[in-house]
């Protein structure tokens, strides 16, 4: 049953993604160009998105436990760190940049176009090298023993 539900709840995703036109990197890069040709629908579906995921949070926390789970994991981390803010500032540069952030361009593989291939192999090799560095900087910061 945990398949099926992630598989619904990523077909949603991607039909909202795909709907919403948030797939094409010129719609989303037209939203930060607001001396040129803006277009503000970014901000309705983030909006929407909050709105939708703030009813979801009440409604899912106001059960004692999950239905495929025993438990909740929520991160006990609420800290503002270097990590976070550098992590979010990347994010934010690349999404600047090629109009895709990792959730709408996995919806938009489908479409074939060698600049969403791209991007989603720049976005995976991207992972594996911020992983590898966080490792290098943690074996760094070990005491010698």
């Amino acid at each position: 049953m945990k398949i099926i539900t992630a598989y619904i709840i990523g077909l949603i995703f991607g039909l909202g993604i795909s709907i919403s036109g948030m797939s094409n990197p010129a719609k989303v890069l037209n939203f930060f160009d607001v001396a040129g040709s803006w277009d503000g629908s970014l901000g309705l579906v983030m909006a929407a998105a909050l709105i939708l995921a703030f009813i979801g949070y009440k409604l899912v926390f106001a059960q004692n436990k999950p239905l495929f789970g025993a438990n909740f994991f929520v991160p006990a981390n609420r800290k503002l760190d270097t990590k976070l803010l550098s992590g979010s500032a990347i994010f934010g540069i690349g999404w600047g940049i090629s109009g895709f952030c990792p959730g709408g361009s996995l919806p938009a593989i489908g479409n074939g176009s060698v600049e969403i291939i791209q991007f989603t192999i720049a976005l995976i090799v991207g992972i594996f090298l911020a992983k590898a560095a966080l490792k290098l900087v943690a074996v760094k910061a070990m005491p010698n023993s």
